[in-house]
C-alpha cells in the first residue's frame, strides 16, 4: 500500500510529461501531481492514498513542467523596429551602426530611462512569456555598459520577479559592447568590468553570473578570460555568447572555467564540443536570433547529439536580433530550422534549460523535491506544442504550487 501523501492541492485525471533524469520523456496517463509548502510531493500514476484540502481535477490534459527561458535580454530601453525596417530597404547593419543605431542606440536609451521605466516596458514581455507557460527567466544585463545604468538594469530585472509569479535570474553582461566613450580602450573597459563592475555587482548580490559577447565584433578570448577571472574570484557563475559569427574557441575556453552553458554556438568545432561535454556546459541554442537575421551556418546538431551534451532553447529576447517572447515559437524554429526532434525541443525548454541556469535540482522536471512549476495545456500530445505555429493552448500555470488560469 502506497504511504499516505500530505499535500496543500492536488492535479488529477492528468497525463503527465515525465523524464528520467537523463533526458528521456515519457507520458504517464491517469496521473497526479501532488504538492506541499510549493514543493512537488509526489507525481506519477495516481493512486487514492492522498489527504489534501484541494483538488484540481485537469480532465485529462497534459502537464509539463513549466517552461524555463535561458537567455533574455528583457531589460532595455526603446526598440529597433526602425533600424529593422531600414534594414529590408536596403541598410546593411554597418550602415545603421555609423548612423548611430544597433546597440548604441539601445544603450543610450537604456541609460536615458529610469529603473520604473525599464521595469514598465520590460513586464509586458515577460507577460507574453508567462501566457505560454514560463516559470523561470534569466535576464541579462549590458545595454547600460556603465556601472550605474548596469546596476539599474539589473535592479529592475530583479523587480520583475516581486511583481509578477516568475522566478529571475540574472545575468551581468557588462562586457557586451565597447562603449562609445571607450573607443579604441577595449582592454580598459574590460579593467573597468573586472575592477569595478564585477565587485560592485557582487557587493550588492544582483547577480547570479557573468557573461561575455566573444566574438571580432565583441571582446577577444584574452580579454574573455580576464572577465572569467574576476567572476570566479566574486563567486559568480559563468556563461557566454560564443561562435555565433565566427570561431573564437570560446566555447572551450568557458568550459574550462566550468561555465554553466555556452551560446549561440553556428561556429562551434569538435574541440569546442568535447571540452564542453567534459565539464558538462550545456549548449544554448537561439533559433530566434538565428531567424531574425537570416543567419546560414546552423549550428552543429548533430554533433552535439552525438557527444551528449544537452541542448537548451531560448528566446535571446533582445531589441536588435530577436525580438521574440514566444518560446512556443522557439521550439517550432528549432525544430524545422535545426531538424531538433519533439524530445529535444521539449526538454531544451525544460530540463536542459533549468541546467544552463544551474536549476537543475530545483526546477525543470516533474520530480519529488522540486518546485511545484507546471504547465497545463489543452493539447492531445506532447508534439502539438512543438508543432503549432501561433496558438497558444495554455489552460493554466502553476508556479511554486499557486494555480494561475
Amino acid at each position: 500500500m502506497p504511504d499516505i501523501v500530505k499535500c496543500d492541492c492536488l492535479w488529477t485525471n492528468a497525463r503527465l510529461l515525465m523524464t528520467d533524469g537523463q533526458g528521456v520523456l515519457s507520458i504517464v496517463n491517469s496521473g497526479m501531481i501532488a504538492a506541499r509548502d510549493g514543493r512537488i510531493v509526489y507525481a506519477g500514476v495516481a493512486h487514492d492514498h492522498v489527504q489534501t484540502d484541494r483538488v484540481v481535477n485537469v480532465e485529462g490534459r497534459l502537464i509539463t513542467p513549466g517552461l524555463i527561458d535561458p537567455h533574455t535580454h528583457l531589460i532595455y530601453g526603446g526598440d529597433r523596429a526602425h533600424e529593422f525596417k531600414l534594414r529590408l530597404e536596403g541598410a546593411s547593419y554597418e550602415d545603421i551602426a555609423r548612423a548611430g543605431g544597433g546597440i548604441v542606440s539601445t544603450m543610450k536609451a537604456t541609460r536615458a530611462a529610469s529603473e520604473a521605466e525599464l521595469i514598465a516596458q520590460a513586464v509586458p514581455r515577460l507577460d507574453a512569456l508567462l501566457s505560454e507557460g514560463v516559470s523561470t527567466i534569466e535576464i541579462k544585463s549590458g545595454y547600460g555598459l556603465t556601472l550605474e545604468d548596469e546596476l539599474k538594469m539589473l535592479r529592475a530585472a530583479r523587480a520583475l520577479a516581486r511583481l509578477r509569479p516568475v522566478r529571475v535570474k540574472t545575468t551581468f553582461l557588462g562586457a557586451h559592447a565597447l562603449p562609445p566613450e571607450y573607443a579604441g580602450r577595449a582592454d580598459d573597459y574590460i579593467t573597468e568590468v573586472c575592477e569595478v563592475m564585477i565587485p560592485a555587482v557582487a557587493a550588492e548580490g544582483l547577480a547570479d553570473a557573468v557573461d561575455v559577447f566573444c566574438e571580432g565584433i565583441g571582446f577577444s578570448p584574452a580579454q574573455t578570460e580576464r572577465v572569467f577571472q574576476a567572476a570566479r574570484a566574486h563567486g559568480l557563475h559563468i556563461k557566454l555568447h560564443a561562435e555565433q559569427l565566427s570561431n573564437l574557441s570560446g566555447s572551450a575556453l568557458a568550459a574550462r572555467y566550468g561555465a554553466l552553458s555556452a551560446d549561440h554556438l553556428e561556429y562551434l568545432d569538435d574541440a569546442g564540443i568535447a571540452a564542453m561535454k567534459s565539464a558538462g556546459t550545456v549548449a544554448t541554442l537561439l533559433p530566434g536570433a538565428f531567424y531574425f537575421v537570416r543567419e546560414t551556418k546552423l549550428p552543429p546538431i548533430q554533433a552535439l547529439r552525438d557527444a551528449g551534451v544537452p541542448m537548451a532553447l531560448a528566446t535571446d529576447c533582445n531589441p536588435g536580433t530577436s525580438p521574440l517572447t514566444s518560446l512556443l515559437l522557439v521550439m517550432n524554429m528549432a525544430a524545422t530550422l535545426f531538424w531538433m526532434t519533439v524530445d529535444e525541443c521539449l526538454l531544451g525548454v525544460t530540463l536542459h534549460a533549468a541546467r544552463a541556469l544551474g536549476l537543475h535540482a530545483e526546477t525543470g522536471s516533474l520530480e519529488a523535491g522540486k518546485a511545484c512549476d507546471l504547465a497545463i495545456w489543452d493539447v492531445e500530445t506532447p508534439e502539438q506544442l512543438v508543432y503549432r505555429i501561433g496558438f497558444n493552448p495554455l489552460f493554466a500555470r502553476v508556479f511554486n504550487g499557486v494555480h494561475y488560469e
